[in-house]
């Protein structure tokens, strides 16, 4: 076009030989082209960019903020400027032929870049609108975003070979299942995340938000990030865990989302009681025991049942052993029940007993097992301590003893000899 030859002539009339005006032309015209790409690229951003944020403004939905805010328009804006120089250039290069065939591929291959970033900017913007809303908070947005991404580069590696080197789509897969056993290998890591990252969703296995414990990686906090390779968890300490995704379907891990979504919080915890301390209860002593007003009635009615099997069987009770009794750590037991029903921050719906363990060398295992109203863990502890307090400081009225270690307090100061 006469259009573009414009400096050859300018070039000619001042001396220049054919090739060198050629040449010289061709700069001309690349530079003229380059700026007049550069003007379309700065007004399309600014059109753009200014109509998307003021008609993002004016919508109710906030999808289209997240679209300006992950710069989509600015995006779709390079598209102006590309496409006049993909129309351009051929001419320009009309008398190039070889470069004409570079740049044309070099284009191309741009604008696929491109089209990949207008789409990763779109998937971003839904990623970042569905974490908004209650029904996706917990889903693993972030690895259905990567496995789109992740086939997307696979279509556009692939049409870029076949644009670099003018390969046929068939001798490409047929390439890629060649040297299929090497892609695996290469990418086993993201392979078994993309599997475990569906079976993880599909299963219901973990959402984030929830609270796990995986002591192989020591994870204890809540799940904040679930990707293709990873999932992230923010410990109680504040300190971020990093761990394979696939690993939460190779190995165990404790997820404490039925405990939250239950109705109660599990106590199961236990002191040591001194087996010596163990004894029968005489009748004298139950007048002391009746005063403690969780077990009066208790006292009276079991005491009522013991005597009745005594008398009915001619018991001989000069020994205490003999027949049926009450013991201190039978009413201890029977007293933590009773308190521990009666406290004011334990589901009654749920398991409450008092109970023996397994008798141990340091001692009889009493231990309460029931549940909290409250889950929130600073006031689970803080329920948990209260019933305990409470309990250590009765043992003493049943005439118990709770096991501890011996202590360096009852020794008594070595005095040398003179």
């Amino acid at each position: 076009m006469d259009i573009f030859n414009w400096a050859y002539k300018i070039f000619r009339d001042i001396d220049f030989s054919h090739t060198s005006a050629l040449y010289a032309n061709l700069a001309v015209n690349i530079a003229v082209i380059c700026i007049v790409a550069y003007l379309l690229d700065f007004l399309s951003k600014k059109i753009l960019v200014v109509a998307f944020g003021a008609f993002a403004k004016r919508t109710k939905t906030s999808f289209d903020d997240f679209l300006v805010e992950n710069k989509v328009s600015k995006y779709l804006a390079h598209l102006v400027p590309l496409l006049f120089i993909y129309h351009t250039a051929p001419i320009v290069l009309d008398s190039f032929k070889y470069w004409e065939g570079i740049f044309e591929k070099c284009i191309t291959i741009f604008i696929i870049f491109l089209i990949l970033w207008i789409v990763r900017s779109t998937l971003n913007a839904i990623k970042d609108y569905l974490k908004q809303q209650p029904s996706y908070n917990d889903k693993p947005i972030d690895s259905y975003i990567q496995v789109i991404m992740i086939v997307l580069w696979t279509f556009a590696v692939t049409g870029m070979v076949m644009v670099l080197f003018n390969v046929e789509f068939l001798k490409i897969v047929g390439t890629f299942g060649a040297v299929s056993a090497v892609v695996i290998l290469i990418f086993k890591d993201t392979i078994l995340g993309f599997v475990a990252s569906i079976q993880v969703s599909v299963n219901d296995m973990v959402r984030i938000g929830d609270w796990i414990t995986m002591e192989k990686y020591s994870a204890d906090g809540d799940v904040i990030e679930i990707n293709l390779a990873t999932v992230k968890v923010r410990n109680f300490d504040n300190t971020t865990t990093t761990v394979p995704t696939y690993s939460l379907i190779s190995d165990s891990f404790r997820n404490w989302r039925g405990m939250v979504n239950s109705g109660g919080r599990r106590i199961k915890r236990h002191i040591l009681i001194k087996a010596n301390s163990v004894r029968f209860v005489s009748k004298e002593e139950l007048d002391s025991f009746r005063k403690i007003q969780l077990l009066s009635s208790y006292i009276e009615h079991r005491q009522s049942d013991i005597d009745k099997y005594n008398l009915q069987n001619s018991i001989d009770k000069s020994e205490a052993i003999n027949g049926r009794n009450l013991t201190n750590l039978g009413l201890f037991r029977k007293y933590i029940s009773q308190y521990v029903e009666n406290h004011p921050a334990i589901n009654k719906d749920l398991t409450m007993m008092c109970r023996h363990l397994q008798p141990t060398e340091k001692g009889i295992p009493v231990e309460i097992y029931a549940f909290t109203s409250d889950k929130r863990w600073v006031n689970y502890e803080y329920i948990m301590a209260d019933i305990f307090d409470h309990v250590i400081a009765a043992v003493r009225y049943f005439d118990l003893e709770i096991f501890e270690l011996p202590s360096n307090d009852n020794k008594t100061n070595y005095i040398p000899e003179d």
